[in-house]
C-alpha cells in the first residue's frame, strides 16, 4: 500500500501539528493506491485518534462492513475484498470527542491533487466537509452472490449516537418496486441485501436514509445512499446482427478490408468483463491457403492476407468462404467467456476473361420466305454466370446490308440466337455469309482484350420453295357505273410467278364474290360481269364492292397467290324517292289546320336526289279540301282548308327527284279525322265510318257485276 501524507502547511485544516492537543483524528484525510485485492487481516493503515482526555470508551465505526478499526487505530480487512469503491469513512467517538477520517482509494495511474481538488472530490462524493449527523457512504455489492441471505453489505453511521432513535430506509429496492431488496437495521444502521442482484437488470440504486425518533418524527436526513452493483463476468459475447456476409473483388490487394464483425457483451463496458478480442477459429474451404483472411483482434475487421494472384475466383475450389469467428471477453484471456458466429465471404467476379466462340464457323439452312431463329451460336466464358462479366452481347459486323438478320442473347444459356427477320429470296441470293462478334455486358479489365476467338462466321444456305404467284398491283382498283350490261369487262388482272427459274404457267379463279356478280377467264385473267352491278346493294360498302381472286401456278404441289379487287360504283338515277310518314291524324274541330310535315328520301346519290318536288294529285269534288306547301329541298307541309267530318281520307301525293331523267313516285297519305274531347283523341268513329262505306261500295259493285 502507498500512503500519501501532506505537509502541515497544506493540511492545516486536516491535520493537527500544534503542541496543544486538538481533539479528534490527528490526520483526517488519507490516500492509498488500490491493490488487486485486500486480503483478510491485512493492515491497511493506522489511524490516530485523541480526545485529549484519555480516549475513554473509544469506539470506531467503518462505512464498509468488510473492514474494522482495532483499539490501537489499525484499519484491517475482515476478509478478502476486491471492490470497495472510491472511499472508506471511519467514525470515532469517545466520552469527550468524536471525529471523521476519510480514506480515498486511487487507481494505479491516479495521483492525488492539491488540497482544493481533494475537497472538490469529496464534495462530488456527496459528503460535505462540515459536521454531519448521518454518514451514508456508497455501498458496492457484487452481482450473482449466493445464499445465505440477508447479507450485510454496509453501514449508516449517526454521529450523535443511536440511542432512542431509529434508522429508516426508502426508495427503489426498498419500498418501491422492486420492493424488499434492501433493508436497514433500525437500531444500529446495518444495511443488508436480501437476494441475488443482477447488474444487467439494475446497475445502481439510489436510496434515502433518515433518522427518526420512536414516534416516527424525522430528526436527521434524509441523506442519499448510493448502492452500486459490481459487475461479474456472467454474460457471453453475442453476435446480434447476423447473418454476416462480406464481398471482396477477386485479385484485390493484400490487406483489403472485407467486412467488420461486431459482438455485444451485456457486462459492464468499463471492465474487462466486456473487453472483447476477436479470432478466426476455422476457415472453409482451406484452399488455396488455410489462412486467406485475418481479423483485427480489437476492431473485428476482416482483411485479406494472401497475394492478389491467389485471390483468383476462376481457380478457387469455391468462391465462397465461411469463417468461424470467436469473440472472447476479459481481453481475450483464457478465463474469458466466448461467443461465435459465421462470416460468409464471397469472392466477387471481375471481367478478366473474354467470351470465346466454341468454333470458328457455324452452318445454317433456311427456306426462302421463312422467318425465325435459324441457328444458336455457343460461347464459353469463365467468369461468374450471374454477372455482366459473363452475359454475352452479340452483334453482326458484316454480311447484313439488307438488315435481313438479327441476333439476340438467350438469357438462360448465353447463346446467340440468329434469326431471319426479313424473308430471304432464293432467286436473289442462295447463300449468305455473316461475321458475328461477341462481347460482355461489362467492360473487360484493362489488361484483357477481345481476341480472334470472340468472332465467328455463319454460312447460311437458302433453300428454294415453290412460291405463290404475285398480283400486280395488289390490291387492284377500278371504277364502273352501276347497272352496266351483263357481260361487260371490268379489267384484266396480272399475276407473275416469283420462281423465274421454274417456267411455270398460271391459272386464275374467283375466290370470293359476295354478290355473285363477277367471273374471270382462267387463262388470261379477264374479269367480266355475270349480273347487274347495284350500288345500293348491301354487299357494297361506301360505294365500293370487293372481290378476291386466286392465281395458281403449275408447281407440284401448286402454289397460290391471292389478289384483291376494289370496284368503285358510280351512281345512276335508278331509285324513285319515297315519302314519309304515310299516316296523319287531326281533330274534327282543330284550330290549327296544318296537318303534317312530309319528308322525302332517295337511295341514289346527289345529284339524283333532292331537291324534291311535292305535288297534290287532282282533288275530286266541288271544292278543294287541302293543299301542300314546300318547306325546303326535302320537306313539305299538308294544310287543311277547312274542318272535316269524322272520316278517313286518302290524299294522293307525288314526289319527283332531280335526276336526269327525273323519277316520280305517288304515295297516298291516309288522313284520319277524329273526335277530340278533354285532350283525348278518339278515332274509332272514323274507322267505323270508313269500314261501313267500304262495305256499301263492295255490295253495290257485286250487284252491278251480277246484272251483266
Amino acid at each position: 500500500l502507498f500512503l500519501f501524507f501532506f505537509p502541515p502547511q497544506v493540511l492545516l485544516l486536516a491535520c493537527a501539528e500544534d503542541l496543544e492537543c486538538v481533539p479528534g483524528f490527528q490526520q483526517k484525510v488519507f490516500y492509498i493506491k488500490k491493490p488487486f485485492e485486500f486480503t483478510e487481516d491485512q493492515l491497511v493503515l493506522n489511524l490516530k485518534f485523541d480526545d485529549c482526555k484519555g480516549n475513554n470508551k473509544l469506539n470506531f465505526e467503518v462505512s464498509n462492513p468488510n473492514f474494522t478499526v482495532e483499539l490501537d487505530g489499525n484499519l484491517v480487512a475482515l476478509k478478502n475484498v476486491s471492490e470497495v469503491g472510491k472511499a472508506l469513512f471511519v467514525h470515532a467517538r469517545s466520552e469527550h470527542a468524536e471525529d471523521m477520517a476519510e480514506i480515498f482509494i486511487l487507481e494505479a495511474n491516479e495521483e492525488p491533487g492539491a488540497l482544493k481538488e481533494i475537497l472538490k472530490l469529496e464534495g462530488n462524493l456527496g459528503i460535505p466537509r462540515q459536521k454531519r449527523a448521518i454518514l451514508a457512504t456508497p455501498i458496492l455489492i457484487p452481482e450473482n452472490q449466493r445464499p445465505p441471505f440477508p447479507r450485510l453489505v454496509g453501514k449508516v453511521i449517526r454521529s450523535e449516537g443511536t440511542e432512542g432513535v431509529k434508522f429508516r430506509l426508502s426508495g427503489k429496492g426498498v419500498d418501491q418496486d422492486p420492493k424488499g431488496i434492501f433493508r436497514i437495521n433500525e437500531m444500529n444502521g446495518d444495511v443488508s441485501v436480501t437476494r441475488t442482484l443482477d447488474r444487467e437488470a439494475i446497475a445502481n440504486y439510489e436510496l434515502e436514509v433518515e433518522v427518526v425518533d420512536m414516534n416516527g418524527k424525522t430528526l436527521d436526513g434524509p441523506v442519499r445512499l448510493d448502492i452500486s452493483v459490481i459487475d461479474q463476468n456472467d454474460n457471453r459475447p453475442m453476435f446480434k446482427e447476423g447473418p454476416y456476409v462480406g464481398h471482396v473483388m477477386e485479385g484485390s490487394a493484400t490487406g483489403t478490408t472485407v467486412m467488420r464483425m461486431a459482438a455485444f457483451d451485456a457486462d459492464d463496458a468499463g471492465t474487462d468483463n466486456a473487453l472483447l478480442r476477436y479470432n478466426i477459429l476455422r476457415q472453409t474451404p482451406t484452399k488455396p491457403s488455410p489462412n486467406m483472411f485475418y481479423i483485427d483482434p480489437e476492431k473485428g475487421d476482416i482483411v485479406t492476407v494472401v497475394s492478389p494472384a491467389l485471390l483468383d475466383r476462376e481457380t478457387m475450389e469455391s468462391p465462397k468462404y465461411e469463417l468461424v469467428i470467436e469473440a472472447k471477453d476479459m481481453g481475450g484471456m483464457d478465463v474469458g467467456l466466448t461467443g461465435t458466429a459465421t462470416a460468409t465471404i464471397l469472392i466477387d467476379d471481375k471481367n478478366d476473361h473474354a467470351p470465346e466462340f466454341t468454333k470458328k464457323e457455324f452452318q445454317a439452312t433456311v427456306k426462302e420466305g421463312v422467318t425465325g431463329v435459324i441457328v444458336n451460336l455457343t460461347v464459353g466464358d469463365r467468369d461468374d454466370p450471374a454477372t455482366g462479366a459473363w452475359r454475352a452481347v452479340y452483334s453482326i459486323i458484316n454480311g447484313n446490308p439488307g438488315q435481313s438478320f438479327e441476333i439476340h442473347t438467350n438469357p438462360q444459356t448465353n447463346e446467340g440466337m440468329l434469326s431471319v427477320v426479313k424473308p430471304l429470296d432464293y432467286e436473289i441470293s442462295a447463300f449468305h455469309t455473316l461475321l458475328i462478334k461477341v462481347e460482355n455486358e461489362d467492360p473487360l479489365i484493362p489488361d484483357i482484350a477481345y481476341g480472334p476467338s470472340s468472332t465467328a462466321t455463319v454460312q447460311i444456305t437458302v433453300e428454294d420453295v415453290n412460291e405463290g404467284p404475285v398480283f400486280h398491283p395488289n390490291p387492284m382498283a377500278v371504277t364502273k357505273q352501276e347497272n352496266i350490261p351483263v357481260g361487260s369487262v371490268v379489267l384484266t388482272v396480272n399475276a407473275t410467278d416469283p420462281d423465274t427459274l421454274q417456267h411455270q404457267t398460271i391459272r386464275y379463279s374467283v375466290h370470293k364474290d359476295p354478290a355473285g356478280w363477277l367471273e374471270i377467264n382462267p387463262t388470261n385473267g379477264t374479269v367480266g360481269t355475270t349480273a347487274v352491278l347495284d350500288r345500293e346493294s348491301p354487299f357494297v360498302h361506301n360505294n365500293v364492292y370487293t372481290a378476291l381472286f386466286l392465281a395458281i401456278d403449275s408447281g407440284n404441289p401448286p402454289a397460290t397467290g391471292t389478289g384483291t379487287l376494289h370496284i368503285t360504283l358510280e351512281d345512276v338515277n335508278d331509285n324513285v324517292p319515297s315519302l314519309y310518314p304515310t299516316l296523319a291524324k287531326v281533330c274534327d274541330d282543330a284550330k290549327d289546320l296544318r296537318v303534317v310535315v312530309l319528308g322525302a328520301s332517295d337511295k341514289d346519290l346527289h345529284p339524283n336526289t333532292d331537291p324534291f318536288k311535292f305535288e297534290l294529285s287532282k282533288q275530286s269534288g266541288p271544292e278543294k279540301l287541302w293543299r301542300i306547301n314546300r318547306l325546303n329541298n326535302t320537306h313539305a307541309q299538308v294544310i287543311l282548308l277547312q274542318n272535316l267530318k269524322k272520316a278517313n281520307y286518302n290524299i294522293p301525293i307525288s314526289v319527283t327527284d332531280s335526276g336526269k331523267p327525273p323519277l316520280t313516285n305517288t304515295t297516298e297519305l291516309r288522313l284520319q279525322v277524329c273526335t277530340c274531347k278533354k285532350s283525348k283523341m278518339d278515332c274509332s268513329a272514323a274507322d267505323a265510318l270508313h269500314i261501313s262505306l267500304t262495305l256499301i261500295l263492295l255490295s253495290l259493285l257485286s250487284l252491278f257485276c251480277k246484272s251483266f
